[in-house]
């Protein structure tokens, strides 16, 4: 340091010889200071003579880079360095000023000699370099005497940071039985001292825990295997102790360490293995089909799926009455019946099993076969079974109406147990809710408990129950269908319509219709029907039967022609007799109609009326006849409906004419003081009197004689119209002007006489009212009513007479 320091004050005295004479040397304090470079400013200050303006003035060289070391524990102020300029001539007229980064905390200068001294101790990782800048300024005037200068105070580095591993502490994993230098992972360590500056930032890196299974490249931090054939199932973890240290790992460096937790990850290279090479299971014979019976398990060492375990059955003696399968959570391998167990048949199976990897690694195949075996004994232990029936189901045949009591078949069950027990049969009720058939409960014979009907159930299902006798609550059940055979009770009967036509030009021997019979007796496939006619028709000249032998028959014309006007329908009986027994027979009657026919025997019309149509017509003439008259109706029957409108609308007119009103009364009259009803003033004008005047609507069975005709000048009518004009004139209430007054008097002359009761001064019991049947129906109520109070006095008046 020394010699780089009196270097540079040797080469700065040379230039500054050659520019500047009156230039003064630094004191010999500056030789602690480190300076970088020198260069020549020129400055521009006051003229000392007092002369207006400024001329320019070299100045030799200013330090412009200084440098301090980091972390000083002096109990001085660190010394920096020095600043001079050529206008500082001893003689305290210049002073220096410092400005910038740390300026008067951390750096201070003294102002008269230009010393720069570092206050406090300074760390480079907090902050590298500080810039300031320092100016020459007149003592008395503080007036700057050249332009600031700047420059750089640079902490110098020492070794004061180890190596530190930022992601630390580490996690690795490596297949286990890897080879020497397979990689597991790196690690890194960070040095914040200067790289730029010697030693303290190269870290070179070892291993202090580990070996000899893995190692560690000094420079990168590569931790590789170093041991072969390492195995996960020996040891699983390694904890490896990583350091780095700086300095270059020379004597006096800082180091720094971390943990790699490094895991030897699984490969299949271990067969799995049963714990024993003999299993001995029980099995109860009563065990269902599908059910587990045992479990045995194999190991592997290996994890995940490496110990993935698949089990098979060797093919041998018992080995098709189980099943093996894997239990996925457990590896176990679980045995299933897949037949029923007898323990009277077999008492004991023996069979082996293999145990294999599903997923092997070929690297390690040739360690040998990655499988095992184990020999795997069932037995069977003997449980108390329900009794067995000999057949898994029974048909029995009966046929209907079968007497009471009568055997149809019988059921057998045994006890294959040991003990061998007695078995006791009945018959589950619920099958046979209308107890139709009854089991003898030791022999297992069945029997009828009444008369069966095949219409009514053609198939009775039973079930019956099988019991052992010393353990009633053992049982079993087997299921019984009863047919009910038909017996000819049915009579055979024609099968299609009883009624078909024949042509009237039909010849002699013509098959006009083809028949069949039916049965309702079962089956329906063995039945043999036979037709003929009945010994009385059999003098039948129009038609016979033909039987064909195959459940069908004809009906064969005997002469030929058939007339329609003659006779339209004929009816021919036919005898059905079948095969059954006993056999079974019926007559049926066939109805023939004779119709019209085209020459090929088409079938034209089989109507009566058509007899009276004219020969030769075909259907389409008849057809456009109909039509035609049709049209004609419709025509009269709008014509006629408009004349009837049109004779409407003359009425209607005529009526409102006020010069021609005519009044018309349908209505029956209500009595003598009905005088609402209408106008008798009309029925007493003598204009309309009629002689011999008789109701049209009542035709009486006997004549009393002429009705005597009214009088015009009937003085009883002019007396009273007299009198009661007389009244109205001398009435003060009536009005002064001209009235209408209408008189509802009945006057004499009347045949039924008069009606009123006002006159009449006694009444006769026997007055007969049989007169007023004669007047028609308007009084045949009133007759009812009168004859029925003639009936009633004269049955009192004969009870008062009897007593």
């Amino acid at each position: 340091m020394l010699t780089r320091n009196c270097l540079l004050l040797f080469l700065w005295i040379l230039v500054d010889e050659g520019s500047v004479s009156s230039l003064r040397p630094p004191s010999s304090a500056l030789g602690r200071s480190r300076p970088g470079r020198e260069h020549a400013r020129g400055l521009v200050g006051p003229m000392r003579n007092g002369a207006a303006g400024f001329q320019r003035v070299k100045r030799g060289w200013v330090w412009n880079q200084f440098f301090v070391l980091e972390e000083y524990m002096g109990s001085d102020p660190q010394y920096v360095g020095k600043l001079h300029t050529d206008l500082d001539r001893g003689d305290s007229e210049v002073k220096y000023t410092l400005s910038g980064d740390g300026a008067g905390s951390i750096f201070t200068i003294d102002a008269t000699t230009g010393d720069i001294h570092a206050l406090r101790s300074l760390d480079r990782e907090e902050k590298p370099y500080y810039t300031l800048r320092a100016q020459v300024v007149d003592i008395d005037t503080n007036r700057p005497l050249e332009p600031e200068s700047e420059f750089v105070i640079k902490v110098q580095d020492i070794n004061d940071n180890e190596p530190k591993f930022l992601e630390g502490p580490y996690t690795a994993s490596v297949p286990e039985m890897s080879p020497v230098g397979t990689y597991v992972t790196q690690v890194t360590a960070t040095d914040a001292d200067d790289p730029t500056y010697g030693n303290s930032a190269r870290v070179v890196y070892s291993i202090l825990h580990g070996q000899p299974y893995f190692s560690v490249d000094p420079k990168t931090g590569v931790i590789k295997t170093a041991l072969p054939n390492m195995d996960r199932e020996v040891k699983e973890q390694y904890q490896v102790l990583i350091q780095a240290k700086d300095m270059g790992g020379q004597l006096g460096g800082l180091a720094g360490t971390t943990t790699i937790n490094i895991t030897l990850s699984d490969v299949n290279d271990n067969p799995p293995r049963f714990s024993k090479s003999f299993f001995h299971l029980r099995v109860p014979e009563s065990s269902s089909v599908g059910s587990a019976v045992g479990r045995i398990k194999a190991h592997d060492l290996d994890v995940g799926r490496n110990a993935e375990v698949e089990y098979t059955i060797v093919p041998g003696d018992g080995g098709a009455m189980f099943d093996i399968t894997t239990n996925e959570h457990n590896q176990e391998g679980i045995i299933i019946l897949r037949r029923p167990l007898d323990y009277e048949s077999k008492k004991a199976y023996t069979f082996k099993v293999d145990a294999s990897n599903v997923h092997l690694d070929p690297r390690f195949q040739s360690f040998g076969a990655f499988k095992d075996t184990a020999t795997v004994k069932i037995n069977v232990l003997d449980v108390d079974e329900p009794p067995v029936f000999n057949r898994p189901s029974y048909v029995m045949d009966v046929y209907e109406d079968t007497p009471a009591g009568t055997i149809i078949g019988a059921v057998t069950a045994q006890d294959l147990d040991a003990s061998s027990s007695h078995v006791r049969y009945s018959i589950d009720w619920k099958s046979d809710l209308d107890s139709y058939f009854d089991i003898d409960p030791v022999e297992g014979t069945i029997s009828t408990n009444e008369l069966l009907d095949r219409e009514s159930i053609a198939r009775h299902n039973i079930s019956i129950v099988a019991t052992k006798l010393n353990s009633p609550v053992l049982t079993s059940r087997v299921a019984v269908t009863v047919n009910v055979l038909d017996i000819n009770e049915f009579p055979p009967e024609l099968a299609s319509p009883h009624e078909t036509f024949v042509c009237e030009n039909a010849k002699v021997g013509q098959v006009i219709q083809t028949f069949s019979a039916k049965d309702q007796d079962l089956p329906t496939a063995g039945q043999q029907f036979s037709f003929k006619s009945p010994k009385e028709d059999m003098k039948n000249k129009n038609f016979t039967i033909r039987d064909f032998g195959n459940n069908t028959a004809g009906i064969v014309t005997k002469r030929n022609g058939f007339r329609r006007r003659l006779q339209e329908i004929f009816f021919l009986p036919v005898v059905i007799d079948d095969n059954g027994y006993p056999p079974k027979s019926s007559t049926g009657t066939l109805t023939i109609r004779v119709c019209g026919c085209e020459s090929n025997g088409s079938l034209l019309t089989c109507s009566a009326e058509a007899i009276f149509l004219p020969v030769g017509l075909s259907t389409g003439a008849l057809v456009a006849i109909l039509l035609c008259i049709i049209i004609l109706l419709v025509i009269v029957v709008l014509y006629v409906g408009l004349r009837r409108q049109n004779k409407k609308e003359t009425l209607m007119s005529s009526k409102e004419d006020i010069r021609d009103n005519v009044i018309h009364y349908d209505d029956e009259g209500g009595g003598e003081e009905d005088t609402h009803a209408f106008d008798m003033g009309t029925l007493r004008n003598p204009k309309v009197v009629k002689e011999n005047l008789f109701r049209r609507d009542v035709k009486p069975e006997m004549k009393r004689g002429p009705r005597p005709p009214v009088s015009q000048d009937s003085a009883d009518i002019r007396d009273f119209i007299s009198q009661r004009l007389t009244e109205h004139d001398v009435d003060n209430a009536a009005p002064p002007y001209d009235s209408l007054a209408t008189y509802a008097y009945e006057g004499d002359g009347s045949v039924a006489e008069s009606l009123s009761s006002i006159n009449s001064l006694a009444v006769d019991l026997e007055e007969d009212y049989d007169y007023l049947n004669d007047w028609g129906p308007r009084f045949k109520t009133l007759a009812g009513i009168f004859g029925e109070q003639s009936e009633t006095q004269s049955d009192s008046a004969t009870t008062e007479n009897t007593h």
